[in-house]
């Protein structure tokens, strides 16, 4: 293998050329299994780069499979090694029904190149990483990168969202706040805590469809109650709860996901007097609260943590890599919830992540961050629902803030059929019907304003809407 066979790769590292190099000659059968590799010695001449260069690039080779060392004969093509995935192993598949789940698989799997308007984060450039790179290089402790989180997770944190938390007149001490590894995670540990097989679960309709692909998972029966623009349908709230005895009620009192709609006061109130008498916990999510141009009514506050669960975390806000959520609650069920927490994951999150986190929230960017987040965030909910109108499609309401818009497709449109055309043509949507326990949202749509400024976006919402209507 001479040195003009292995070019060098596109701008990285020297480590990762002779990688790629590498990589390139076994893709292309120049190098087959077991086949011999250049001395390192000769590699290093032949490429122009270090001893110490091949070394590394042969050892992370090594550690991947697909090379193996032979003591005092060199290295070799692995005898198993396997040939590249092919395309339909490595991008999701489209044919699996629509599902709580189909949103997340496309969104998650799909390439970054791919037009996410269904998806429920915002793009990479529109979250802080210079702050987030300042606070990663602010921490170079060891113990961050090698130790366990603790069970309650990081202290500076916990007391940095203490001072948050009052600031939504919730009233809480130290133990009845613990840190998890994301909010997901922090929903999935309550209902470990409180739900058994079979029982009853409410949720708005539509809501989150991850609530719903969460509660599935955990075997209980779900049912919906219509959310209305206050917040739930209260009379139908009361009228469940006389009725079916759920165990426990998940909500997003703070633009609602995914109408955007605000849960009104009258409407916090009755809910937590009907809770009160019919012994309903209720969890509420506030992940979108940081997005309110002006802060709403709030369960956790009103109820005073007896027997509202507040979660959130900060994956919308700052990073959904760097993964962070929280529980505040009462503090008896603090003490369970931890042990639930060092029972799955042993120890609360990473310590490098909330080292992090708090960094971003203690170095004053946040603030700065989140108020020109919400003004770049008004201006694309106004464009984009412009250009929805445009086509026919008009949102249920206009948030106060947030990302996403809750729209009506024109003339009964089956959304369902329209998001799997998008999808023939790589753009992913969110259909309705995955955010409907009663399956009564048929013709909606909700839109990621953030995600939708690709102009082939649009080209490709046109072409579905006009199959789908002939």
């Amino acid at each position: 293998m001479d040195g003009e066979a292995l070019t060098k790769g596109r701008g990285g590292t020297r480590t990762i050329d002779v990688i790629s190099a590498i990589r390139a000659k076994i893709a292309g059968r120049a190098l087959s299994a077991g086949d011999r590799l250049p001395s390192i010695r000769s590699l290093a001449a032949s490429m122009s780069v270090s001893p110490s260069t091949v070394v590394e690039a042969y050892d992370r080779l090594a550690a991947e499979g697909l090379i193996r060392a032979r003591r005092g004969a060199g290295f070799y093509v692995s005898p198993t090694v396997m040939p590249p995935l092919a395309l339909a192993e490595v991008e999701p598949r489209r044919d699996r029904a629509v599902d709580p789940f189909w949103v997340s698989r496309q969104s998650l799997d799909a390439d970054d190149a791919v037009p996410k308007p269904g998806c429920g984060w915002l793009p990479p450039d529109w979250m802080p990483e210079a702050a987030l790179r300042r606070a990663v290089l602010a921490h170079a402790d060891a113990s961050l990168l090698t130790d366990y989180g603790s069970t309650r997770g990081a202290p500076a944190l916990r007391r940095l969202l203490l001072a948050r938390l009052a600031e939504d007149a919730i009233e809480a001490s130290i133990d009845q706040l613990m840190l998890t590894g994301s909010g997901t995670q922090a929903t999935d540990l309550v209902c470990r805590f409180l739900l058994r097989p079979g029982d009853t679960v409410l949720v708005d309709d539509p809501c989150y469809f991850n609530f719903r692909a969460l509660l599935r998972a955990h075997q209980v029966k779900i049912l919906g109650v219509p959310y209305t623009l206050s917040g739930p349908d209260v009379a139908r709230f009361e009228a469940i709860l006389a009725s079916e005895r759920p165990r426990l009620y998940i909500t997003n009192s703070a633009l609602h996901n995914p109408t955007g709609a605000t849960l009104s006061l009258p409407t916090a109130h009755r809910l937590l007097t009907a809770a009160a008498a019919h012994d309903l916990t209720i969890i509420e999510d506030d992940i979108f609260g940081d997005f309110e141009p002006e802060r709403s009514p709030r369960l956790a506050a009103l109820d005073g943590l007896a027997r509202v669960i507040r979660i959130g975390s900060f994956s919308k806000t700052l990073s959904a890599s760097v993964r962070c959520g929280y529980i505040a609650a009462r503090a008896d069920w603090i003490e369970h919830l931890v042990d639930l927490q060092v029972a799955t994951s042993f120890g609360g999150p990473s310590p490098v992540a909330t080292a992090i986190i708090a960094g971003v929230l203690a170095g004053g960017s946040y603030r700065k961050h989140m108020d020109e987040l919400r003004q770049r965030l008004a201006r694309a909910r106004r464009e984009v629902a412009r250009k929805l109108q445009g086509l026919g499609l008009e949102p249920w309401l206009m948030p106060r803030g947030g990302f996403f818009l809750w729209c009506r497709l024109p003339g009964e449109r089956d959304a369902t059929q329209v998001a799997r055309a998008a999808l023939e043509e790589d753009v992913v949507l969110a259909p309705g019907n995955v955010f409907s326990v009663s399956e009564t949202a048929t013709s909606f749509l909700r839109f990621n304003v953030a995600q939708s400024n690709d102009p082939r976006m649009w080209d490709v919402m046109r072409r579905a809407l006009k199959a789908r209507a002939e």
